[in-house]
């Protein structure tokens, strides 16, 4: 397979449904989502006959969901492992009255949830620099800064361009019109090309590395590139002892669909080696509600590690028996049957050997183990070479 079809493989599994971005026509992303439980495109330059494309499958989803709305209702649900115990127990409580949950991580620095989504906060005595607004809680910051302090908000960084994680700062600019935006270059340019009102370009840009100084707050900054092509932000505050990685992985739970919609494995599973040898007691990774301490960080790695390894077995094997048999069916030239049969087999029994090892220590392993050993897939076959085919 060529390197520009292994590509477009790549971006189209995963990437929650975002379509590469060359020229010309913008698609943008409904305000509202009625159906929050689909892949929802970001907002994607395409060429005129993928925005054909996108406006036919719209169009035909559309059709769908009305002609099928009550064998929807009725639906088999699959049956899904429960909570863990544990992730009970540590889950924070939150006031539904409020509904937000502010956790002070170290003096000064304060950590924000509403149950799903996390963002930081840090009084530095010349003002609150705020990182991430997610459009979950973003209409609460305001008043959960007010909880702890009196100071305004003047600086606010993006982690990343998701707008789950960003996707509150135009009402943050609108509450706190003097607060000065900070991004690395790479996401303000995707941001201006967008025109988003509910992602504001950012004010302040740099390139690759930041030392962010404001008071009493010291926090640096480092480009990386575990989760999105543009790039993501290592933030770290070295005195605090306190790491900003977001979507890179959980406490207590699995990575999110493909490991965290990585578009860059490579660079992901290193990214774990970088953490650790980083000096800090608590890591802020942007879901579930709790911050996570480096024994979280270890069972991640392992945990992705072996997604890995399980896969490269099962990439090893040649499957003599199963290839003949899809032969026989779909014929010697159909190449592309053949090859979805394999690969879905091995994603299959690469599933169930991570689901039978790691079900009752992690939350979430029966729901995303298979998109795991997807992404393990493309990575380990197209770009490090592994297996025979």
């Amino acid at each position: 397979m060529s390197t520009l079809a292994a590509t477009v493989i790549r971006r189209l599994f995963m990437r929650d449904g975002m379509i590469e971005r060359p020229k010309s026509y913008v698609v943008e992303k409904a305000a509202r989502n009625p159906w929050r439980r689909l892949p929802i495109l970001e907002h994607a330059k395409m060429t005129r006959r993928n925005c054909h494309t996108v406006l036919a499958l719209t169009f035909g989803l559309c059709i769908g969901f009305s002609a099928r709305t009550h064998p929807q209702e009725s639906a088999v649900l699959p049956d899904y492992v429960p909570l863990l115990p544990t992730t009970r127990q540590k889950a924070p409580i939150i006031d539904p009255h409020k509904g937000y949950f502010v956790k002070e991580l170290k003096p000064d620095v304060y950590m924000i949830t509403e149950g799903a989504y996390e963002s930081v906060f840090v009084r530095t005595g010349n003002g609150v620099v705020l990182f991430d607004a997610p459009p979950s809680f973003a209409e609460h910051i305001s008043q959960a800064v007010a909880d702890v302090t009196s100071e305004p908000i003047v600086e606010l960084v993006y982690s990343h361009i998701h707008i789950d994680h960003i996707g509150g700062a135009g009402l943050i600019l609108q509450r706190h019109p003097k607060v000065q935006i900070v991004a690395e270059e790479k996401t303000a340019e995707f941001l201006r090309e967008i025109h988003d009102s509910r992602r504001p370009v950012p004010t302040l840009t740099f390139k690759d590395h930041y030392t962010l100084k404001l008071g009493s707050l010291t926090a640096n900054m480092k480009l990386g590139h575990w989760h999105t092509p543009e790039g993501d932000l290592l933030i770290s505050i070295p005195y605090k002892k306190v790491v900003i990685a977001i979507d890179a992985f959980s406490s207590g739970a699995t990575p999110f669909m493909g490991l965290d919609l990585t578009m860059n494995m490579h660079d992901y599973m290193k990214f774990f080696d970088q953490l650790k040898a980083m000096d800090f007691d608590v890591i802020v990774p942007g879901h579930h509600s709790l911050p996570a301490s480096r024994e979280d960080l270890e069972t991640a790695r392992i945990y992705v590690s072996d997604v890995y390894d399980t896969m490269a077995r099962e990439l090893a094997d040649d499957h003599k028996a199963l290839k003949s048999q899809a032969i026989a069916k779909y014929g010697p030239e159909n190449g592309w049957a053949i090859a979805s049969v394999l690969i879905n087999s091995e994603v299959k029994d690469c599933a169930n050997q991570i689901k039978e090892r790691w079900v009752t220590k992690l939350e979430g392993v029966d729901i995303w183990a298979a998109s795991h050993c997807r992404t393990a897939l493309v990575y380990a076959e197209w770009d490090a070479g592994v297996g025979p085919r």
